[in-house]
């Protein structure tokens, strides 16, 4: 703890006029604290809070004799209370570290159970050490679910060893695999950090890859895409085949047994299905809603009966639910994501369905990058046109993050079926290189939100408190981009408008 203490604050001149003395001068008398004492005390005395949350909760009591003293229900609180602890603390621009708050008391503890991070690892190149360094980032605002989007039409780096040429062939490259070892070693990581890190395998649509391996699996594969994908390349999982069922069973039994050992979920996608794709399948021959409905509710039934064999609580996308009508075990989470109008959210909890929040009008940070799709020079008619922005423009800001309120117009009768949320990075124009800039400090953002009360709009106050954040995940070599110009922190109320 000393280490964390000493080694990771930062000298903060930034937040003060030029030539302001803002530290205690050197040579003041000091008081010292000289031990942290951490005592697990019964949940039912962490205060008004869900079981999960109280688990989480903690409390922190520095006295001005310089007494410290944690209370906390669970490990995982006392994780969460040693990293607001670190945060009390600068480093000295002399020597050593000091807290300006001491003494102090706070008491704390989260709004909702899941506060995630849904990262795409599939469309580029995002390695196991990158993943374990966003752990590392996430644990210092609490999130504590990392969903991990492992596999897509483009590539599927992870490996099964069951099913060895799923990843040889459908891999970009032998050298961008995940093997067991790595995942096993990022879950792992997420233990120690107290975030459970879990695997999203998209089906039965996004599985384009799989037919690199197995193409009598897959239909609509090396057509033309536009038509049979929202995005490149085409291809889907045969709804009616009976060579699907096995393979989905070796997958998923390879995968899943060791996965289990560190998390308790498993997102089976379910997003974004083609119905034209299906006119390929010669199983089905049929792009009818009609006649794929009940073919869809079979499938998705099988996935979830695989998982359910290793205990899991199964997530999927709002699609089944809102688009396929499908009927699902009162278990199953349902993840919504499209915002803007199509109340998604309502949706679902008319429905009884427990769920997680996350609107791309909000929470979708790969917006405002523009299209990674080129214009046809032979399509006069091409979408692809200036300003060339992408479908969900424009960008979401740190501010425009942290004002998302997903509860605002759900009754109360209705919340305790929020499980909580996720903010999203999907892939397409991110890869090792800018993953942390595309993350940091925004995540952040949609973390106070997860863990505080939503509805509350950005202020100085929040920007002074995240940019003190982005200076400690910078003396953790995290690449996190500016909250807020230097005159600005450094005159407190002169960038009010």
């Amino acid at each position: 703890m000393k280490h964390n203490v000493l080694g990771r604050g930062f000298v903060p001149k930034k937040f003060y006029p030029r030539g302001a003395q803002f530290e205690p001068a050197f040579e003041d008398e000091k008081l010292y604290i000289e031990r942290l004492l951490i005592e697990e005390c019964a949940r039912h005395n962490m205060g008004n809070l869900e079981r999960q949350e109280r688990s989480e909760a903690y409390t922190i009591e520095i006295s001005k004799d310089g007494h410290a003293l944690i209370k906390t229900a669970s490990p995982l609180g006392a994780l969460h209370a040693l990293e607001t602890f670190a945060q009390l603390f600068f480093a000295h621009s002399s020597s050593g570290s000091y807290s300006p708050y001491a003494p102090l008391l706070i008491k704390d503890g989260p709004t909702f159970e899941h506060r995630g991070l849904n990262l795409d690892i599939a469309r580029n190149w995002i390695s196991p050490a990158d993943v374990m360094r966003t752990i590392e980032a996430m644990a210092t605002c609490k999130l504590n679910r990392l969903h991990l989007h492992a596999t897509d039409a483009q590539s599927w780096p992870i490996e099964i060893p069951a099913l060895p040429d799923l990843a040889m062939k459908g891999a970009y490259s032998p050298e961008q695999v995940w093997r067991t070892e790595d995942l096993e070693a990022v879950q792992l990581h997420g233990e120690y950090y107290g975030v459970e890190v879990f695997i999203e395998i998209d089906l039965p649509g996004h599985t384009t890859s799989i037919g690199n391996a197995y193409p009598h699996l897959v239909t609509a594969k090396d057509v033309p895409w536009p038509e049979y994908a929202l995005e490149p390349p085409s291809g889907q999982l045969r709804l009616n085949s009976s060579e699907v069922p096995p393979f989905i069973d070796s997958l998923l039994h390879d995968l899943l047994t060791r996965t289990s050992r560190y998390s308790s979920l498993f997102h089976l996608g379910g997003d974004e299905l083609n119905l034209n794709a299906y006119l390929l399948d010669p199983t089905v021959k049929s792009s009818s809603h009609q006649v794929l409905q009940p073919l869809v509710q079979a499938f998705i039934n099988h996935v979830i009966s695989v998982a359910a064999t290793h205990s899991l609580t199964v997530i999927m996308w709002e699609e089944m639910v809102l688009d396929w009508n499908l009927t699902l075990p009162s278990d199953v989470v349902v993840q919504t994501w499209r915002g803007s109008g199509d109340d998604a959210l309502g949706a679902i909890l008319n429905r009884g369905y427990k769920t997680l929040f996350g609107s791309n009008a909000h929470w979708y940070l790969d917006c405002g990058h523009g299209y990674f799709v080129d214009p046809d020079p032979s399509n006069p008619d091409s979408p692809i046109k200036s300003p060339y922005v992408d479908y969900c423009s424009p960008y979401k800001n740190w501010r425009h993050v942290y004002a998302y309120d997903p509860v605002v117009d759900i009754p109360q009768s209705q919340r305790h079926l929020i499980l909580g949320g996720e903010v999203h990075l999907w892939g397409e124009l991110t890869d090792t290189v800018n993953l942390d800039s595309m993350l940091w400090p925004r995540v952040s953002a949609a973390a106070e939100v997860m863990w505080s009360t939503p509805g509350k709009k950005p202020d100085e106050n929040t920007t002074r408190r995240l940019a003190d954040l982005r200076e400690r995940l910078l003396m953790k070599d995290i690449g996190a981009g500016v909250v807020q110009m230097e005159w600005c922190l450094k005159n407190k109320g002169g960038c009010r408008l």
